[in-house]
């Protein structure tokens, strides 16, 4: 499994919309083949910085949602809300603690 971590920095005064933007990708992403599970998180530090980690079985089926036609719909015109281009790494998962 890995978990692909990915910083967004929104530009200022569209927080809202880029938030909607990106539940909007994770649920797509929620009905693709391979997704397992994906956290929101909301920086204390930055109030303009959204990180999303999103967990797939493998990274073929990661590189399948990132080259679907879905995920274009999903993140059309996302472009715009950010105040530099967002930074995705991607991870293999050890362990997983509920």
């Amino acid at each position: 499994m890995i978990g692909v971590l990915t910083c967004h920095w929104v530009l200022p005064g569209n927080f809202d919309e880029a938030r909607r933007v990106l539940d909007g990708n994770g649920l797509a992403q929620s009905k693709a083949f391979g997704f397992v599970w994906r956290q929101t998180l909301i920086s204390r530090k930055d109030q303009d910085k959204i990180v999303t980690l999103v967990a797939w079985d493998d990274e073929k089926v990661y590189d399948l949602w990132r080259a679907s036609a879905e995920r274009v719909v999903a993140m059309a015109g996302a472009e715009r809300l950010w105040s530099m281009p967002p930074e995705s790494e991607r991870f293999t998962i050890v362990n997983r603690h509920h």
